[in-house]
């Protein structure tokens, strides 16, 4: 067809039939009226329309708490995010669409070995614990920094915390001491808020309670491993549950017998999106803290493993340990999965 568009297909006549008069043709088409107002988009930034100031950061994609790739939870890091403002790291966490992705910066903390930002896809997050075990993994896989001691130190919005490096290569565990956790409230399983939420749940011995420490969680101890895997969570309840005591949901646990993992457990989030996380550092830290409150912690030397994540395809691992001080660590592997470079 010279000088026009070759149609794609024999178009439809009765969708191109010519209208009769005072009336629409179905099948034309008219370009919109543009006026003077401002653009929906507004004006780019500099970096999308000169292609000499985009920056090449350098981008890893990990698995976190996991023994091998696909395991555990995924992750995020740009490395080099020197000159990223906080709508651009927003952007890049939206358009990763993952759990967290985090931004590595130069330190600026004494004694701090580099300084990160974390992001969900819909806001900032202060603290969690798969991002920055993961952060500390990407940093040493990339030489940013070096443990002094087997401890590296994170600068972020929750201080500064140092995380233990244990080994080398693909045995290399890393754990980092979490924020202090204290018991919010214990309540009964009868407490209206909870009914709902807990309704047809066979419970165990300790009472359920909201912990404090960073985020908010229900903790909640189920009859056995058996009935926390077969729980069919009642997402409404668990939401309005969240939304009235300011929490992020319910994470329930169990003891486990004759397996190499001593609690499994299960983090349904209720707070503004609604899913069950693969695997949870800061909500297994507060869970520490309150088994430890009631000299209830399982294993052998304030040491214990987690399994995590399998009702969703994951099949996450978690070492926590409580110090003699009463902090709580919380760690494991991490697999690098993705390693390249990001332009943006």
């Amino acid at each position: 067809m010279r000088g026009g568009i070759r149609p794609a297909h024999r178009p439809n006549p009765r969708f191109y039939a010519k209208p009769g008069p005072g009336r629409a043709c179905a099948g034309t088409w008219s370009a919109p009226k543009v006026g003077p107002g401002p653009s929906r988009i507004g004006k780019l930034p500099d970096r999308f329309t000169d292609p000499d100031a985009m920056t090449s950061r350098r981008f890893l994609q990990l698995d976190v708490f996991s023994p091998y790739p696909g395991a555990g939870n995924p992750l995020a890091v740009v490395l080099d995010a020197e000159g990223l403002d906080e709508a651009a790291m927003q952007a890049i966490a939206r358009w990763t669409r993952l759990p967290e992705t985090t931004f590595v910066f130069a330190p600026e903390a004494p004694g701090s070995s580099y300084r990160l930002r974390m992001f969900s896809p819909q806001k900032e997050v202060p603290f969690a614990g798969h991002p920055s075990v993961g952060t500390a993994h990407a940093v040493l896989e990339e030489a940013v920094a070096a443990p002094v001691d087997g401890v590296l130190v994170q600068d972020g919005i929750a201080g500064t915390l140092p995380l233990q490096v244990d080994g080398t290569g693909a045995a290399r565990t890393i754990a980092i001491r979490t924020p202090r956790a204290s018991v919010a409230e214990v309540a009964q399983p009868d407490d209206p808020r909870l009914q709902a939420a807990l309704a047809d749940w066979s419970l165990g011995a300790l009472p359920p309670a909201r912990m404090a420490g960073g985020r908010s969680w229900w903790v909640v101890e189920l009859r056995d491993e058996a009935t926390l895997r077969a729980l069919r969570p009642d997402w409404d309840a668990i939401a309005a549950l969240a939304e009235s005591t300011d929490s992020m949901g319910v994470f329930a646990y169990a003891r486990s017998t004759g397996e190499s993992w001593d609690l499994a457990v299960r983090a349904f989030v209720g707070n503004g999106r609604r899913f069950e996380d693969a695997a949870s550092g800061a909500a297994n830290a507060v869970l520490a803290a309150w088994l430890d409150s009631r000299d209830a912690l399982p294993g052998a030397g304030r040491r214990y493993v987690v399994s995590q994540g399998r009702e969703v395809g994951h099949d996450a691992r978690l070492s926590l340990h409580i110090d003699a001080n009463g902090d709580v660590w919380s760690g494991g592997q991490v697999q690098t999965v993705i390693r390249g470079t990001l332009d943006w």
